[in-house]
């Protein structure tokens, strides 16, 4: 069967900078080549424009270009989409859904029909994982959804339709039939990740559009044990964690390296030091095999040590992402159930300075009862413990969190959108009821002051010459080995000024 695999643009329509491949697409194209399929992946979100955004803090404020480019069906995106789709012809189109593109990911099941006409188009992905009965309902362009890990239920879904076989016995697969939307039981996740081939890379369309750098990210297990009030890791994943061999890891390793001359990865598990006697286990096969790269990964607060983070750093770690979201021990154990306090973000800060790692701290405003004082102490608590890097979000309610559910239950938050929904509100709002009003704390307008506040505090901070410094230095290896990834920096860093 011929597939194109597609992944729907977002940050091309608001001219910033994407950062990775899509990685979940590049596992299923493996899967589908090893089964003798044709395979294909068409990232409409690749970084093929040469003028980028780098400031993400205030990405937010670009939403209506997003929204302004789903409208227009005449824009350069989708008539590079239709002209993918006449020049490649495929027998069957996947598309990869994140809710906060998940219009684009539907405008893109719309074009297709448009090219294609009767060619199946699958979704797939974190929202279709938990909103699969409305997309299917929504959409009449799109025909089957995927739920959860998709490897086995997508290669079964193409094996039943290239023979034409039942597809009632595919787990994890929601489909329409007859106008009524069917959900077969959930897939059981696969125990063994060792099994599945590596990332197929190679299958991404636009190559030129990705950096050895890009072509690092790496996973080496899925899940996380934890379940985190603001993020659908654990709806997704049900709080189960499993990880890669060691030796299964470093083979993949060795075999970017090969192909795209790689030397700095990102290990982007959602937390890398769940399992410690792993990490040293990895560290050591890094030194050992003399691979000389150097490497990034997100660690959580209590999951850290100087031992463990001495050994990293000896094995090539470089840049270290912690979640400290908030610096109120309340809105941190009681609402966001992180299962961290305040004081052990001091104790991580201290030693992560100490070590000597740089480390970036990712904070976040905006989360139900949050007050005016509490959003100040994250600026307080960020400015205390000094993070190399100080990203901050606003909280967005993605379905399938659970404060996402207590939004409904309490009736401020709405779990149905339409079609047109999706086309013409902002994501940030896709799940409140009223849309010009974000928190239950205060009014709108001073919300909007508050946040930009904390982001213009949180953006000065980071311009501070010594934090600059000290991420040119973290990176000063890489730079010797690969003088062009420098040059790549330092246009980022000037989008980032700009």
């Amino acid at each position: 069967m011929n597939i194109l695999l597609i992944d729907p643009p977002f940050y091309r329509f608001i001219k910033y900078y994407n950062r990775y491949v899509p990685l979940g697409l590049t596992y299923l194209a493996a899967v589908l080549r090893d089964k003798g399929h044709k395979v294909l992946i068409y990232d409409a979100d690749a970084n093929v424009d040469k003028s980028y955004r780098m400031d993400y803090s205030d990405i937010e404020s670009k939403y209506h270009e997003y929204l302004k480019g789903i409208n227009n069906l005449s824009h350069t995106i989708w008539n590079e989409l239709a002209e993918v789709l006449k020049d490649i012809k495929p027998d069957l189109v996947g598309i990869n859904l994140f809710t906060t593109k998940v219009a684009a990911g539907f405008r893109s099941a719309q074009i297709t029909k448009d090219v294609l006409h009767n060619v199946p188009v699958v979704i797939g992905g974190p929202h279709p994982s938990v909103k699969a009965d409305e997309a299917l309902r929504i959409s009449h362009f799109v025909d089957y959804a995927i739920r959860g890990e998709g490897e086995i239920s997508f290669s079964q879904l193409v094996d039943a339709l290239e023979n034409k076989k039942p597809y009632n016995n595919i787990k994890g697969l929601s489909f329409k039939q007859n106008g009524q939307v069917y959900h077969n039981p959930d897939v059981d996740f696969i125990d063994d990740l060792d099994q599945i081939p590596y990332p197929a890379k190679d299958l991404l369309i636009n190559h030129n559009s990705y950096t050895s750098e890009d072509m690092g990210l790496i996973m080496t297990g899925r899940g996380c044990p934890f379940a985190c009030t603001f993020c659908s890791s654990s709806g997704v994943w049900k709080k189960v964690a499993r990880f890669r061999a060691v030796e299964n890891v470093i083979g993949e390793i060795q075999q970017i390296q090969s192909k795209y001359g790689t030397t700095q990865f990102s290990f982007k598990d959602d937390t890398f030091t769940v399992k410690r006697e792993r990490v040293l286990e990895l560290c050591r096969a890094i030194k050992d095999r003399k691979l000389r790269i150097n490497w990034e990964c997100n660690v959580r607060v209590n999951f850290i040590d100087k031992q463990m983070l001495s050994e990293m750093k000896s094995a090539g770690c470089n840049s270290i992402k912690i979640g400290i979201e908030s610096g109120s021990d309340l809105i941190l154990t009681d609402i966001m159930k992180k299962g961290i306090t305040v004081a052990q973000i001091k104790s991580a800060a201290e030693l992560l300075n100490k070590v000597g790692i740089h480390w970036t701290g990712y904070f976040l405003m905006g989360i139900p009862t949050e007050t005016e004082a509490e959003m100040l102490q994250t600026l307080a608590l960020m400015r205390e413990i000094k993070p190399d890097f100080a990203s901050l979000s606003v909280f967005e309610p993605y379905p399938g969190t659970i404060l996402h559910d207590m939004g409904i239950s309490k009736g401020y938050m709405t779990n149905d959108r339409t079609l047109d929904d999706y086309y013409n509100i902002s994501p940030k709002y896709y799940a409140m009821k009223d849309t010009h009003n974000r928190i239950d704390t205060m009014d709108e307008n001073k919300y909007c002051l508050l946040e930009k506040h904390m982001k213009d505090s949180f953006h000065r901070y980071n311009r501070h010459l010594m934090r600059l410094f000290k991420r040119v230095r973290s990176r000063s290896s890489l730079y010797m080995k690969k003088p062009t990834i420098l040059l790549n920096d330092l246009k980022k860093f000037l989008a980032w000024l700009s």
